[in-house]
């Protein structure tokens, strides 16, 4: 018997380092890690210690005898990895942090999402580090809270990590504290020897076509924060009368937006989706979401296992035009040769399953198109109807790109989701480039600008650090790459000790009108949530007002 991992992975990683054989790969000391889309068991080197099933921090991994049948065709995507993978087995030794001087090291963490609280993990494990985290949202957690689907529970389960780390004596939360506003930057600098921002991206990318911005068009990161409750965006205005949305895109976030569309609002009121939008889902009329992929199925951004799960939506029909599957000539040629990438092959392998399966009268519908793009938006002050341009590879080019032809249709829809990715914001007195949507770092030591030298004291991490690519388990190893640069700056000496008392920090932002929550106020935030769902059968009724969170903080309501 072999354990397998499954679709909930998070690439966290954690299951790595204690496995005796070495048998789950990518490593992180392997290139790939930071490309894959899930981590693998060997089959044929696993002992079935069951180690990595207690560390597992998302309960992805099963033993083979107790998947469920929606889970069996992961033995066969864990195994195929190493049809064409070398590993070598052996136990992946720890890596051991740097001795520190004498003395409390003070760090602050602006942001509390993942990359923020792996970064913490690292830092607190000394004890004569004192982290200090601020968000200005009254809840932590960044996107596992307000991003990762409702309907995705085993995925929030690294929450208990972050919780893990937050309950340390030396960790304390400045919640609904917003750095710039209650505090400043300079004022951060005097009193920490250091500073990390770990901000994430908190935009969408543009399509750049005509009437992009009419009623109707929405950026996905909206309508994900809208779903899953972020205060922000509680109020935004989704127009869901029409039986087509189109979504644009296809990764992960674009599989996410179409299957909340479609899913029946029984199922997710079992979730913590956010009351606002399953009253909204409710009165929906969408019954069919098309998705929109400027390239073909082989160079598709979601990864094999979320595609794979909506197969399991129930009433739900997953509709491929076998014509839409088309190949470049390379990934045909090496697919025929058996040469081409185990997880490229899964992902044409199951698209082709999808395309052979029957439909059902009734049964709602996501539509995948490949190889189209977006030309145009048009309609009366709002979207009535999409123009759509048909893509053709194009010749000569080492890495597969994709010309516009001349063949256009329209799609009527009255709304329009862009899932193009994430993208950076420019932070308030730190240097940005704009071109890469990020701050410019050196292993997560800011610059001066793209090319100056490095700004002691000063970090960054996760997606602001590195761009918007990966999710928590490249946060995990992006966040201790930091943590490590602020050690190893520490014992070089680099670091400025601070001019002045961090002690002050929380009357100095409560004179300037924050209502700081601590992890006392988060707890009971938290228990809250819980209490108001378990009613129901559901892991948690999120508040979405600034006011509520401060309720169930134990505040008094602001006079």
């Amino acid at each position: 018997m072999a354990h397998v991992i499954t679709r909930p992975c998070c690439n966290d990683a954690s299951c790595v380092s204690v496995c005796p054989v070495n048998c789950i790969h990518p490593t992180p000391d392997e290139p790939e890690f930071f490309t894959a889309e899930m981590l693998f068991i060997d089959p044929e080197t696993c002992i079935d210690c069951g180690a990595c099933i207690d560390e597992c921090p998302v309960e992805a991994i099963l033993p083979d005898d107790q998947l469920e049948e929606r889970d069996e065709p992961y033995l066969q995507i864990n195994a195929d990895y190493y049809k064409d993978h070398d590993v070598e087995g052996g136990l992946v030794p720890p890596k051991k942090a740097p001795q520190l001087p004498e003395g409390e090291l003070h760090v602050a963490v602006i942001g509390a999402g993942p990359a923020a609280f792996y970064a913490a993990e690292e830092l607190v494990r000394k004890q004569q580090v004192k982290v200090d985290m601020f968000d200005r949202l009254p809840t932590p957690y960044g996107l596992v809270r307000a991003g990762v689907a409702p309907d995705h529970a085993p995925t929030k389960g690294v929450e208990k990590t972050f919780a893990s780390t937050a309950a340390k004596r030396n960790f304390s939360y400045f919640l609904n504290v917003e750095v710039g506003k209650h505090i400043t930057h300079a004022e951060l600098i005097d009193r920490y020897h250091a500073v990390i921002y770990a901000v994430g991206a908190a935009t969408d990318k543009r399509l750049g076509i005509e009437g992009e911005d009419l009623a109707g068009s929405i950026p996905a990161t909206e309508f994900v924060a809208w779903y899953n409750g972020h205060p922000d965006y509680a109020d935004l205005e989704v127009d869901l009368s029409g039986e087509r949305a189109v979504v644009i895109g296809n990764g992960n976030v674009a599989l996410d937006v179409a299957r909340i569309l479609v899913s029946d609002p029984d199922e997710l009121a079992k979730t913590d989706i956010a009351d606002h939008a399953l009253a909204a889902l409710r009165e929906s009329n969408v019954t069919e979401v098309v998705l929109l992929a400027r390239r073909g199925v082989a160079q598709a951004a979601y990864t094999n296992s979320e595609f794979l799960a909506l197969g399991d939506v129930d009433g739900v029909d997953v509709v491929i035009d076998p014509e839409e599957l088309a190949l470049d000539p390379a990934t045909e040629s090496a697919l025929d040769d058996d040469t081409l990438d185990s997880t490229i092959a899964t992902k044409i392998r199951l698209a082709r399953e999808f395309a052979e399966r029957p439909t059902t009268d009734g049964n709602r519908r996501i539509v995948f198109r490949f190889l189209v793009s977006p030309v145009e938006a048009t309609g009366d002050g709002a979207i009535e109807r999409l123009t759509v341009v048909r893509n053709a590879y194009a010749d000569g080019t080492e890495r597969v790109a994709v010309t516009p032809t001349d063949e256009r249709f329209d799609l009527e829809t009255g709304l329009v989701l862009r899932a193009i990715g994430y993208r950076g914001v420019p932070v308030i007195d730190l240097p940005f480039d704009a071109v890469k949507g990020v701050v410019p770092n050196t292993d997560g030591r800011v610059q001066a600008s793209a090319d100056g030298d490095v700004v002691a004291g000063l970090y960054v991490t996760g997606w602001i650090k590195r761009g918007a690519t990966g999710g928590i388990g490249m946060n995990r190893i992006c966040g201790q790459q930091t943590a490590e640069a602020v050690l190893r700056d520490h014992v070089d000496g680099v670091l400025a000790a601070p001019q002045t008392s961090r002690d002050d920090v929380a009357d100095l932002v409560a004179d300037r009108g924050a209502r700081r929550i601590d992890l006392d106020g988060w707890k009971a935030i938290d228990a809250a949530e819980k209490s108001a769902g378990k009613s129901d059968g559901r892991r948690r009724v999120k508040f979405v007002s600034i006011t509520e969170f401060e309720t169930a903080a134990g505040m008094e309501p602001v006079q």
